[in-house]
């Protein structure tokens, strides 16, 4: 039996300039070949969580290993055998795409020929070999991250940490990286660790997806398995009632035996999960409306989605926000570079 690419037991990371537990008790397990997510809203703990993995914070508590290692006590063994690539784009746009990987070959001590070797694998996959003589600040933002990831792979790490991948870049370019992220686990068995607040990217990618919010891990599964786990078909509505008759009305209706449950959104939207088919419900809905003088602005249905699962764990729908002054400011410094 393969042992654990990662393995973490009760982490915490308590910040004490600010007293602030960015991490609190935090166990999972990451297989061999997987694509695991951290999905959650900035300032949710992910950034964190993955800079104590590999090395650039020390745990205020907890247990880490990396490919069956104690990360903690076998720090630079540990850091050959991963990749990262950080929220800010680490590329030098002064230096050509060629002489960027060449600089990072170097700082892992890769002997010449082992580095134009493995420089021309890795922009080749990243489609950027013709452009290797080129200065990166001539690159579009799809680009810069493109390079970004391949610096990251220059000594074939067995595990690849990315932390918020296609933050800031349009959903063309998101695609575009989610396809290149599939390709390095697809042809090199590679382990993927990602972080990301976007839901899309964590359905489309991951195999198994951690929820994290306020330093705590929610439930880790399988997208379809937590989606399946919501229940049948999701309707919102919006009500142009008074807020006391739209509660009455709320109450009424919950009684319903299709009905799982109920949330109130932000705009005056209102979620209701229900156990079967949403189409079946909707008629009893306006039906019930109709006798309580209720009158519906707007109805929706759906299938459920990750946002519909993170709504279901918090409370609320995840929070797409500047979030902790760290993640900011790694926001800022990437739409910096990608308006260059």
């Amino acid at each position: 039996m393969l042992e654990k690419a990662i393995l973490v037991k009760h982490l915490k990371k308590i910040y004490h300039s600010n007293k602030v537990e960015a991490v609190k008790d935090v166990s999972f397990d990451v297989e061999q070949g997987e694509i695991f997510g951290f999905l959650g809203p900035n300032g949710a703990g992910k950034s964190t969580t993955i800079k104590t993995l590999i090395g650039l914070l020390n745990p205020t508590q907890g247990e880490i290993y990396i490919n069956g290692l104690n990360a903690l006590k076998n720090r630079n063994e540990v850091r050959m055998t991963i990749g990262y690539s950080s929220q800010a784009l680490s590329v030098d746009d002064k230096l050509t795409a060629y002489e960027n990987i060449y600089l990072q070959g170097e700082f892992y001590h890769l002997n010449k020929l082992e580095i134009v070797k493995r420089s021309k694998e890795i922009l080749t996959i990243f489609e950027l070999w013709e452009k290797r003589n080129d200065l990166v600040e001539s690159f579009s933002g799809g680009m810069m991250k493109r390079l970004d990831l391949a610096e990251a792979l220059i000594h074939q790490p067995k595990i690849l940490f990315l932390d918020e991948p296609t933050l800031g870049l349009d959903i063309q370019t998101r695609h575009t990286i989610w396809e290149y992220i599939r390709k390095l686990r697809s042809e090199y068995q590679m382990t993927i660790f990602l972080t990301t607040h976007y839901l899309e990217e964590a359905d489309e990618l991951c195999d198994r997806v951690a929820i994290i919010d306020h330093g705590q891990i929610l439930v880790i599964d399988k997208p379809s398995v937590l989606k399946s786990q919501i229940g049948g078909d999701i309707i919102t509505m919006v009500f142009q009632n008074s807020q006391s008759e739209i509660q009455s009305f709320l109450k009424k209706i919950e009684s319903l035996k299709q009905i799982k449950n109920i949330n109130s959104l932000p705009n005056g939207v209102y979620q209701i999960t229900v156990k079967t088919k949403g189409d079946e419900l909707i008629p009893q809905l306006f039906h019930q409306a109709e006798k309580n003088k209720i009158k519906i602005e707007s109805v929706r249905l759906k299938r459920p989605t990750l946002d519909d699962v993170y709504l279901s764990y918090t409370g609320e729908t995840i929070r797409d926000t500047e979030g902790s002054a760290e993640g900011a400011r790694g926001q800022r410094m990437n739409m910096a570079k990608l308006r260059r």
